[in-house]
């Protein structure tokens, strides 16, 4: 439910009577063909199934089940209600797994979540093998990879026991961000600069300009500049991904995640959806970057369902029967053209677009999602001249290091990151000095910007400052905050 694991109690009952297998507890239609998936693998596993009639319930009653994951409990229950396994210790596991007709243990997706709650309630959990490492991601877990039934039924008598699983997850940082390094960008300073200043205080960035002068290169080099996530962040996306379609990559543990959809993908893709609700887009790049180039391609409705998680961090998915809560504290970057054709202001005049049109280009960028990005930069064309220098820029890892810097000085100072800053907090360390206070009041006057926007100002302010190791905001930190402003609604 959402990212949550809710515990299923398998109950089984044999009684006289004509042979039959039945399953109740509001299962799908995977879970009722488990039946045969498990009469299969109990024969060929050379056990005997009960030629009684088996009742197998499913509880709590009311919530749905799917998938396969209960083939392995299902089939436990039946050898312990016909005493050809001992059933005293049962009760001190969770078990998930699919069978495969000859007793084979499957995958399953989420195992994750499971492993987390096994390890709230202090049992062991029984795991397919190949799920083994993403369940030990799970700190304190105990984790028994089995690969076939009769594993664990040796391992309840005794007779083989399974050796717990454990290993150790490193993120491998030197691979996955030095694949594409900022100094592979050549120009574009006043870019890297906004880019750096996003990443260090988890800011929301938005570049215009004519294609090809680099906005997907520089959006791809953000998750190298970010930070390192905490254990308790890489669990979080890790449980994410876990639930979701294509499952964990343990080759991920740790590294934050980047996503770009299409433009054309729809709403539920983005937010999350479907009749069991599993997480979009958007909680995919939980805890990392969610970046959607040619932003006015978008359906504008698909746009605006980002509104509302990108101020809380959170999107609640509902339906008639429950409702699923996924996290989504993704960092926005998203990429546009001036106009239809992408040439407005180049040096060589090949825009044909009128005024009209340019417009009606932009406005499908509604004001209440443009308030919500901090950062607005334009992305020119560069001179040849400036392109053919073989001028060495910084690398990721030195900029990397100051973001990393000021970071620690949030955490420090209020405990967690600028751009997650309450009024109340804004109050109190983003206070200006009287002479900033009126050129903060004329610019937001003159740009016609709104309370929230002047409040993101001094939050994208606060955290130039910390990058200047500055206790107090300068004029200076203030003005080029100001300057990342310089597309909103008024000016286009």
């Amino acid at each position: 439910m959402g990212i949550q694991a809710l515990p299923v109690t398998i109950e089984v009952h044999l009684t006289n009577g004509l042979p039959r297998l039945s399953i109740v507890g509001l299962p799908e239609t995977a879970v009722k063909e488990s039946q045969d998936r498990v009469r299969s693998a109990l024969i060929n596993s050379q056990f005997e199934f009960p030629l009684q009639r088996v009742t197998i319930n499913l509880a709590p009653a009311d919530l749905p089940k799917e998938g396969g994951r209960f083939d392995l409990a299902i089939a436990l229950g039946i050898l312990a209600a016909s005493r050809q396994i001992p059933s005293d210790d049962l009760s001190h596991y969770e078990f998930v797994g699919e069978l495969a007709l000859n007793g084979d243990l499957r995958p399953v997706r989420g195992v994750l979540p499971m492993a987390l709650e096994a390890r709230d309630a202090q049992r062991q959990v029984v795991v397919p093998y190949d799920n083994a490492t993403e369940a030990s991601m799970v700190s304190g877990a105990s984790i028994l990879p089995v690969k076939h039934l009769l594993d664990f039924c040796l391992h309840l008598q005794n007779i083989t026991p399974i050796i717990p699983y454990c290993t150790e997850h490193t993120p491998d940082s030197a691979t996955v961000y030095h694949i594409a390094d900022l100094s592979d960008v050549r120009g574009q300073y006043h870019a890297k600069r906004a880019l750096e200043v996003a990443a260090a205080g988890g800011h929301n960035l938005l570049m215009m300009g004519p294609p090809g002068t680099g906005k997907t290169m520089l959006a791809s080099r953000m998750p190298g500049i970010l930070p390192p996530m905490a254990e308790n962040e890489a669990l979080e996306t890790a449980t994410v991904a876990s639930i979701a379609v294509g499952g964990f990559d343990a080759d991920l543990w740790g590294i934050r995640p980047f996503r770009a959809p299409h433009h054309t993908a729809s709403g539920v893709a983005l937010v999350g959806g479907g009749s069991h609700p599993r997480p979009g887009e958007i909680s995919r790049a939980h805890n990392g970057i969610l970046f959607l180039d040619e932003l006015p391609e978008f359906d504008k409705r698909v746009l605006e369902v980002l509104r509302e998680p990108m101020e809380s961090g959170y999107i609640i998915i509902s339906r008639a029967a429950h409702q699923a809560e996924f996290p989504a504290n993704f960092q926005l970057v998203a990429a546009m053209n001036p106009c239809p054709c992408g040439y407005r202001g180049d040096s060589n005049n090949r825009c044909q677009c009128n005024p009209q049109q340019v417009n009606r280009y932009r406005s499908k960028i509604s004001g209440p999602l443009l308030d919500r990005i901090d950062l607005h930069i334009e992305v020119p064309n560069l001179p040849r001249a400036e392109l053919r220098q073989d001028r060495t820029s910084e690398s990721s890892a030195d900029v990397r290091a100051r973001v990393i810097a000021a970071r620690e000085i949030q955490i420090q100072r209020c405990g967690k990151q600028n751009s997650l800053l309450s009024s109340k907090d804004i109050d109190s360390h983003c206070r200006l000095k009287e002479n900033d206070e009126r050129l903060l009041d004329t610019a937001i006057e003159q740009l016609g910007l709104s309370a929230r926007a002047w409040y993101r100002i001094l939050k994208v302010a606060r955290t130039i400052a910390d990058l200047s190791n500055s206790e107090n905001i300068q004029t200076s930190h203030l003005t080029e905050a100001i300057t990342y402003r310089r597309l909103e609604r008024k000016k286009i």
